[in-house]
Formats: C-alpha cells, sequence, structure tokens
C-alpha cells in the first residue's frame, strides 16, 4: 500500500485570478498554492518564475510577464478561476483571456465566486423602463439571468465560494472519472473541436465586439463586413449563424447560454483573424465574451487585433490614487503600469489601435499584406 500516493498529482492547476493587484495579493496566492499542493496537486501561478523586469522598454516587462503566464498554462491540465467583480461588476478581464486559452487548449476549466447572484442584481446603474432592465449604457441588459457571459458559463464548470470549494468540487469529478474508467463505452466524439467552413482565398475575419448585445448590432456588423471585403476578408460576427452550430428553441436561460457559447467558440475556430472590442463594459474591464473570444483565438493561433476608443495608458485612463499609493484604485486594486491601455494579456497578445471597426480592420490589412 503507497500511503502516500495522491490520485491527483496527475492534474497541474493554473490559479488564474485578479490577486496580484490585490494588497497582500501575492502572499494570499502562495497560501492558496500551498492549500492545493497539501491535497496532491501540482501548481503553477501567474507569477511563477523569475522573470527580467527592468527593461527600459515597460512594455516589454508586460510582454515578459504574459509570455510567463502563456507557458504555465500550457504545461496545465486545468485553470481554476476567480470571478470575483473586478473594477465594476465584470471579472478581471485578464482573468477571462486566460479561460478562452485554457479551454482552447482542452484543459479543465473551473471558476468560483462567492457571488453566483443573476448580473442584474450586480450591475449598478440599470433602470427598469416600460418592463424592460436596460444597462447604464442603454442597452437592454444583457444576460440579466446568468451570473456571468454566456462565454463563460459555457466554457467553465461554475462553483459558488472559495478556492477550497472550487478544489472540492474538481476532486468529486475527478473521482467520478476514476470509477468510470471500468466503463466499456467511451464518451461520445466532441464536435467543437473543429473548423467548419471551408476555406477559401479570402481571410475569414471574426468580429468580436461587444455590440452583439445591442439593439442595433445588425447593421453595425454589417457595415463592418462591407469594409472587410472592401480590403479583400471575409468576416462573420456574434450574430451569424455558425456552420455545424444547429438552431435553438428554448427559454431555459442557461441552455440559450450554452448554445450562445457554442456558436461564438465555433466562429472563433473557423476564423484566420480575430478582431477584439477592448472598449470597457460595466466597469473598467472588457466585454468578458470579447475577453474569452480573444484569449481562445491567441491559443489557437490565430491573428488578433484589437482596437478601443482611447488607447491612452491604463495609469492615465483608470483613476487612482498616485505614485505614493502604488497607484491603486478605488478599489485597493493596483492599476498596471506599463504604458499599455489595457490589462497586459490583451496589450501583450495583439497590436490596438485607436478607434473603431473601420480602423481596427485597416489595421488588421496592413498587418496582414506584410
Amino acid at each position: 500500500m503507497d500511503f502516500g500516493r495522491s490520485f491527483y498529482s496527475n492534474e497541474f492547476l493554473y490559479l488564474a485570478g485578479p490577486l496580484v493587484f490585490y494588497p497582500r495579493g501575492r502572499e494570499q496566492l502562495l497560501a492558496m498554492r500551498r492549500r492545493a499542493e497539501a491535497l496532491g496537486f501540482r501548481v503553477s501561478l501567474p507569477n511563477d518564475n523569475d522573470l527580467k523586469l527592468d527593461h527600459a522598454d515597460i512594455r516589454k516587462n508586460a510582454d515578459s510577464i504574459f509570455e510567463n503566464c502563456a507557458g504555465s498554462i500550457n504545461a496545465s491540465t486545468a485553470i481554476l478561476s476567480d470571478l470575483e467583480c473586478f473594477r465594476g461588476a465584470e471579472p478581471d478581464g485578464g482573468t477571462v483571456f486566460e479561460i478562452g486559452m485554457a479551454y482552447a487548449r482542452g484543459l479543465r476549466c473551473y471558476a468560483y465566486s462567492r457571488d453566483m447572484r443573476e448580473a442584474v442584481q450586480k450591475v449598478q446603474g440599470s433602470v427598469l423602463k416600460d418592463a424592460k432592465v436596460f444597462d447604464r449604457d442603454g442597452r437592454l441588459f444583457p444576460y440579466p439571468d446568468l451570473p456571468y457571459s454566456p462565454c463563460i458559463v459555457g466554457s467553465s464548470k461554475l462553483v459558488e465560494g472559495d478556492l477550497d470549494d472550487c478544489l472540492r468540487v474538481l476532486m468529486q469529478d475527478i473521482d467520478q472519472e476514476r470509477k468510470f474508467a471500468a466503463k466499456r463505452q467511451t464518451p461520445g466524439q466532441d464536435l467543437s473541436a473543429g473548423i467548419t467552413v471551408n476555406k477559401s482565398e479570402n481571410p475569414l475575419i471574426y468580429l468580436a465586439g461587444q455590440d452583439r448585445y445591442d439593439d442595433g448590432a445588425l447593421p453595425v456588423y454589417e457595415r463592418a463586413k462591407d469594409l472587410c471585403r472592401q480590403y479583400g476578408f471575409e468576416a462573420t460576427s456574434p450574430m451569424d449563424a455558425a456552420p455545424g452550430v444547429a438552431g435553438l428553441v428554448s427559454e431555459d436561460p442557461l441552455t440559450i447560454a450554452y448554445h450562445r457559447f457554442d456558436h461564438w467558440q465555433q466562429h472563433v475556430r473557423n476564423c484566420d483573424i480575430l478582431l477584439a472590442d477592448l472598449n470597457d463594459f460595466h466597469g473598467w474591464e472588457p466585454n468578458s465574451d470579447v475577453a474569452f473570444e480573444a484569449g481562445m483565438a491567441w491559443q489557437l493561433g490565430k491573428k488578433c487585433f484589437g482596437f478601443m476608443r482611447s488607447t491612452a495608458p491604463m495609469i492615465s485612463r483608470i483613476p487612482h490614487y498616485g505614485e505614493a499609493a502604488e497607484y491603486r484604485d478605488q478599489y485597493g486594486n493596483d492599476v498596471e503600469n506599463f504604458n499599455y491601455p489595457i490589462n497586459l494579456m490583451f496589450a501583450s497578445s495583439m497590436p490596438i489601435v485607436e478607434g473603431g471597426w473601420e480602423q481596427a480592420i485597416a489595421q488588421a490589412a496592413r498587418a496582414y499584406q506584410k
């Protein structure tokens, strides 16, 4: 009898979340690592490894951190993500980007939060008008009956609680799999992993926008598609059906969420280029579906480009208490100071242009033709 054996030692966990931005967050991360390792897991953290962070160009410091995160995810078998609200009602965009990367690699995706209430209860500034709820930007409230965006709900097993609760659910799932190893049947084939379009001479762009939740989304995407054609691209949007993903009629919000996730992730698999709208959404973070799709696309080797209304550095874009207070925002979180306009997971993985769809499409055309 091997009393020291752990049935969880084959799992290499990547612990994702915004703790690195919190006061004493690094100490908390180390404590979380020790907890998981005590249960027999191997663990990877976003801040693992000694990194060279003394570049004269501080953007290269961010790029080094990104490369370390990407390498750690590539060495992992599961991601456990902290979805606590960050700089607003949305989770940390960099964390959601990492979930997209992990999903693209086929890792186990788990996510946890102490607040699994429906989004409509968490987003401040919503208004009720004519028996409909609108968010503070005036759009019909997106995914009001879900705790998080469809791409998070569809890709990850959601656990209410903290890391310990998430670890407990993961261990229960692993134990169930150990029992099922005796079954003669094999699991059904996963049809979500392939490309379902016939490739043409023209590169296919996926327009990964938060416009998908706007009433006037269709004409916005049609204009963007026209621009793409002028540059010699084909284009598809989140509003379009995805080949291979059947239509769905349901009143169940979870069923609808998974269906949306499924056809959006299929668009990401099918495209050659992803254009990401990285503007703020319900706070100081990008839309979570866009963040997920960007991470997934990067991991799959797609060419990625982003755009924002303002590409001013985060340090000048997000209010904070100044250098004496370590550039902490009103929530006590660090504001990144890498001369990038957004979290390094996005800024270190793709060029980001100031403007909208037109500028992003032109940028992609210039880069793609080189």
